[in-house]
């Protein structure tokens, strides 16, 4: 592990920037962008428009190292380069740390959640990441439901498939998401917390993990996985809220920094100048930094 990274993922002030869309998510992300379907005719033509839209956003001048302080990337992503160098070279040497999506998108739901499928190739993933100065991994799950048993699994599959990242090097990101439209949702927060804590409980004090959860309902509701010696960092993801919304509540959560997606590119086009474009991620980042250091 980089103790440089370490340091910056653990105690550096701003937010992680998930630019992680995949093949499924990769088609909306575009068109919001400003690039329609019928501008591309293969998956191809589709994730070098989409690495493009990217390489705008990690090479302008406001996505910088004092108020970003790693980036999630897709495989694809990490595979091709930034100004002559991969991906993760580019962003560590900027002083941003990398960290890679890994897990094949969802099973269908049951029992009210829905796992991750199978990754049969995870290992020589992480081996790839190894070599392009990957920090740690990031890997979703769902929970629409307040459905215990299904909490139990998520959680479960989660730490098993965390335990082989952590054996390759790697910090995990463990994604339970809670769907912000879930009834009863601030129970499933309360339920999905204990749940992390018990398999928490359970690592070695060498075994460093990360969680990436949905802005709890209750203000707080997470600050004794914030504080477990286990635990790196505990990041937000937007989960649909606007921008605005999200950085409100955000802001109620003490030592709970962001890990937007949406949320964060959102306002961009790709026809938007140069000098339009760098304002507009500008303004984007500094409000996402300001709700994840700046606490009500």
């Amino acid at each position: 592990m980089n103790k440089e990274q370490f340091d910056k993922v653990k105690n550096g002030k701003g937010f992680i920037a998930a630019l992680d869309q995949s093949g499924g998510s990769t088609p909306k992300a575009l068109k919001d962008y400003g690039v329609t379907e019928d501008q591309y005719d293969s998956e191809d033509e589709m994730f070098k428009l989409v690495h493009d839209m990217r390489t705008r956003i990690v090479s302008s001048p406001s996505f910088s190292a004092d108020k970003i302080i790693g980036a999630i990337l897709f495989e694809q992503t990490m595979d091709r380069e930034v100004d002559g160098k991969h991906t993760g070279d580019y962003l560590a040497d900027k002083g941003v740390v990398p960290f890679l999506k890994v897990d094949k998108g969802l099973d269908e739901q049951k029992d009210g959640v829905q796992l991750m499928k199978p990754m049969p190739d995870l290992d020589a993933l992480l081996s790839r990441a190894n070599e392009h100065k990957i920090f740690g991994t990031k890997m979703r799950s769902n929970i629409l439901e307040l459905n215990k048993d299904g909490i139990d699994l998520v959680v479960k599959q989660q730490f098993d498939v965390a335990k082989q990242i952590i054996a390759a090097g790697l910090v995990p990101i463990i994604e339970p998401e809670v769907n912000i439209n879930a009834e009863n949702k601030a129970e499933i927060e309360a339920y999905l917390a204990d749940s992390i804590l018990e398999e928490l409980n359970k690592l070695n004090d060498d075994q460093l993990v990360m969680l990436k959860l949905s802005i709890p309902t209750k203000a707080n509701q997470y600050q004794t996985l914030i504080d477990h010696a286990n635990v790196v960092r505990v990041v937000a993801l937007s989960g649909g809220y606007s921008r605005e919304h999200a950085n409100e509540v955000l802001k109620q959560n003490k030592d709970l920094i962001a890990s937007f997606s949406r949320a964060l590119i959102n306002d961009l086009n790709v026809n938007q100048s140069d000098e339009e474009f760098d304002k507009i991620l500008g303004d984007t980042i500094e409000s996402i930094y300001d709700a994840s250091v700046n606490k009500a």
